[in-house]
């Protein structure tokens, strides 16, 4: 749109602070001087909805937890769940729920989302019909960009990439430790049944480590679990 001069005859139909623009094959539009096209209203930003995941029981939230505080995010929903599939992940559920215009669903990385990529691309989707975004602190991405949109797919390709990977090597770390007579299996789970019941003859966590081939801190931690139940 570009002004056009106007000749002002002597009735003057046009006042002296009118200006006349014109548009590319429409029809001539009248502005006072001063006066500026309404802009269309921006759109009210949402809230902001953390998610935390670790995968086992033995890991730790706080960084992730800081991390996001420190992004702005005032709720956060924590679990501690495998990644490799959605199954019983119910605070991702609830945080998905909760999701509405606006809002943004906030992330330390993605792979706390999961590490399927159909998982991933569901996720985003669901995501989506909500009316709200995703934001990756680590990996910079933001779903409300087309930019965003295309280095989220792109990640979610490397990490079901990376979750093959590790997948194949384990299997042939196991494969290679079976030939060689030296396989062992998975870790032995922790008996917390057992450590109450030599606790309670009077072993000290050290010597009830020892016992069962298991840390220190895992004994406390028992320990701390099961007073905490009883009270």
């Amino acid at each position: 749109m570009r002004p056009i001069r106007v000749d002002f005859g002597t009735n003057e139909t046009y006042g002296r602070d009118h200006i006349l623009m014109r548009h590319s094959g429409g029809a001539p539009q009248i502005m006072k001087t001063g006066q500026h096209r309404a802009e269309p209203a921006t759109r009210k930003p949402g809230k902001l909805f953390g998610y935390a995941r670790v995968s086992t029981t033995d890991q730790d939230l706080a960084l992730q937890r800081e991390a996001l505080k420190l992004a702005g995010v005032g709720v956060i929903f924590e679990e501690k769940a495998s990644g490799t599939k959605r199954d019983g992940r119910t605070e991702l559920q609830k945080v998905l729920s909760v999701l509405g215009e606006g809002d943004a669903l906030v992330v330390t990385r993605l792979d706390r989302l999961g590490r399927s990529m159909r998982d991933l691309a569901n996720i985003a989707h669901e995501i989506e019909q909500a009316g709200a975004h995703l934001k990756v602190i680590e990996q910079s991405v933001d779903t409300s960009t087309a930019a965003g949109r295309a280095f989220y797919g792109m990640l979610a390709v490397f990490a079901a990439f990376e979750t093959d990977v590790r997948r194949e090597r384990q299997l042939e770390g196991i494969a290679m430790a079976k030939r060689q007579g030296v396989y062992k299996g998975g870790k032995a789970r922790l008996d917390r049944q057992r450590v109450k019941t030599l606790s309670e003859s009077g072993l000290g966590p050290a010597t009830i480590a020892r016992e069962l081939g298991i840390s220190r801190s895992s004994v406390y931690r028992l320990l701390e679990e099961g007073a905490a139940r009883r009270n």
